[in-house]
């Protein structure tokens, strides 16, 4: 057990240096660190509760998700019946379902059959249960009501939570921050945490819009007063215009293209007025759509319609048949740019509400460092301390190895680019502990073979092989507890179970290599006839 090969040994001590120098970098300055090869920049990130920043909450609308589902199975009503040429009125959504009143009884059977084959059956694991996402009933009286079932709105939601989160993340990264942390939180809300943001209001205006772009054309035949006064055909509405002080429009509702065709936005200013604009390029269908919708339309006014409000309504003076082109208004150079942000991340499937908001100060982060550190300083001390006491010299061996656990623990968590919170500055004390007990149990079983009467090579070799299984069997129940603790919890909980997690991996390496090879080059030096323990 204490017998080292040479390649082993410089195995084990290669290993130890490499990870240990991958913590080096967090104690240089981050200009310092740039300058460097792209390889040798990572390094630890420290989290809100550290360096200070935004804390949000966002609750996605439960109801305009369900508004938007019992919408497209309306739709799908219409296009079913009008295919199979089946009379009906009252198409409509009223109490959480669709209803349909069949014009003629004798129609009413195939409707029924029709409208029941837009049910499907729910995917994933529920497939096999025979849940399905509609529920497709006779209501009386010639009517069929069509009702989203339990299992395919908290399906739908769980489906939009993740859209959601890759959205906002897209957007929290164009805003250039540093490491924010974007998690889903419970069935239907999202926490996003900015590390070094002090000022959350931007962060709010470009996470709290939908961004759903389209491009209609405007209603000529009717003026915006006319439309007030109620007078507005059934196939276009009348829109606020996003600028204040301008009149409203009479919009088409049909959407010529939408903003899920645009492939890129950036922002940029005119080159005859000088004005802040945003410039969009379409992918391919989007380009054939919108050339043909200028071409058919040239002299007419078209509406840049975001969030149901006209940011713009210029006129088609010719066809727009090169798949790009640029939106003007009433801009600032941040809000051009805010606006291309929101469209190269897309749109939300559902709007956000802000629930809660925090903001940390970089004070307040400071302090939590500063205690932080005591504590580590501290419990570091009074172990050091405590094992050079009971010990001697193979309390110094054991010293040594859990100051190299410490560096490898930080060099492992800046290899991953890890956010270092102050739970996981507790996750690195206690791992100090644990590392500590490791090398307690080696020493205290080898006490014992002493007392045996074995020989002092004997009794060292003994101890080490005796403890293995004790110590790899502690280690591993609590490294399943830190990995349950990860993928259960979120934020702090996390970070404390990464931390424990990655120590307890450290540990078991630097107490039955690391402290071994030590003793063992001891022993091979010394050959002693006692144990100094």
């Amino acid at each position: 057990m204490l017998y080292f090969t040479r390649w082993k040994a410089l195995a084990t001590i290669l290993t130890a240096l490499v990870v240990c120098l991958c913590a080096v970098p967090n104690f240089f300055p981050e200009a310092t660190v740039k300058t460097w090869p792209a390889w040798a920049q990572r390094r630890l990130v420290l989290g809100l509760d550290l360096q200070g920043g935004s804390y949000l909450l966002l609750e996605v609308d439960a109801n305009s998700v369900k508004k938007d589902r019992l919408d497209t199975v309306r739709d799908d009503a219409r296009k079913v019946l009008r295919e199979a040429r089946i009379g009906y009125t009252g198409l409509s959504v009223r109490n959480d379902a669709v209803e349909v009143r069949i014009s003629k009884e004798t129609d009413f059977p195939t409707a029924l059959s029709k409208l029941r084959d837009l049910s499907q059956p729910l995917g994933g694991l529920m497939g096999g249960t025979g849940q399905r996402d509609l529920e497709v009933s006779d209501a009386g009286g010639n009517v069929v009501r069509i009702v989203v079932t339990p299992p395919a709105m908290l399906d739908r939601m769980r489906k939009t939570i993740e859209q959601s989160i890759q959205i906002v993340e897209r957007r929290v990264n164009e805003l250039g921050t540093v490491e924010p942390i974007i998690q889903r939180q419970g069935t239907d809300r999202i926490l996003v945490q900015v590390p070094g943001l002090q000022d959350p209001t931007r962060l709010k205006e470009i996470l709290g819009k939908t961004a759903k772009m389209e491009f209609r054309m405007v209603d000529t035949s009717v003026s915006p007063d006319q439309a007030t006064q109620g007078r507005v055909p059934s196939d276009s509405e009348l829109l606020p215009s996003a600028t204040k002080g301008e009149t409203s429009y009479v919009v088409k509702k049909q959407v010529l293209v939408s903003g899920g065709d645009l492939t890129d936005a950036q922002p940029g200013f005119d080159q005859r007025s000088g004005e802040p604009i945003v410039s969009f390029k379409f992918n391919t269908a989007g380009a054939r759509k919108f050339a043909q919708a200028t071409t058919e339309n040239v002299g007419l006014p078209f509406a840049i319609v975001l969030d149901n409000k006209v940011i713009s309504a210029p006129v088609i003076r010719e066809p727009i048949t090169g798949g790009q082109g640029q939106i003007s208004g009433s801009f600032t150079v941040q809000s051009a740019n805010d606006l291309a942000i929101l469209l190269r991340a897309g749109a939300l499937p559902a709007p956000l509400t802000v629930v809660e908001e925090r903001t940390v100060g970089p004070g307040l982060g400071q302090d939590s460092i500063e205690k932080g550190e005591l504590a580590a300083y501290v419990g570091s001390i009074l172990v050091i301390v405590f094992m050079l006491i009971t010990y001697r010299l193979f309390g110094v061996f054991a010293n040594i190895a859990v100051m190299i656990n410490v560096a490898m623990i930080f060099g492992l968590l800046s290899l991953l680019n890890a956010t270092l919170t102050l739970p996981g500055i507790a996750g690195i004390v206690l791992t100090v502990g644990i590392a500590v007990d490791s090398n307690v149990l080696i020493y205290e079983r080898i006490r014992e073979e002493l007392r045996g009467g074995r020989t002092a090579i004997s009794a060292i070799d003994a101890g080490f092989t005796r403890a293995l299984a004790t110590i790899l069997d502690s280690n591993i129940t609590t490294f399943i507890a830190a990995a349950v603790l990860f993928y259960i919890g979120t934020g702090p909980v996390r970070g404390f179970a990464v931390t424990l997690g990655i120590g307890i991996i450290t540990t078991v390496f630097t107490a039955f290599t690391l402290t071994r090879l030590i003793v063992a080059l001891w022993v091979h030096w010394k050959r002693p006839k006692t144990v100094p323990i």
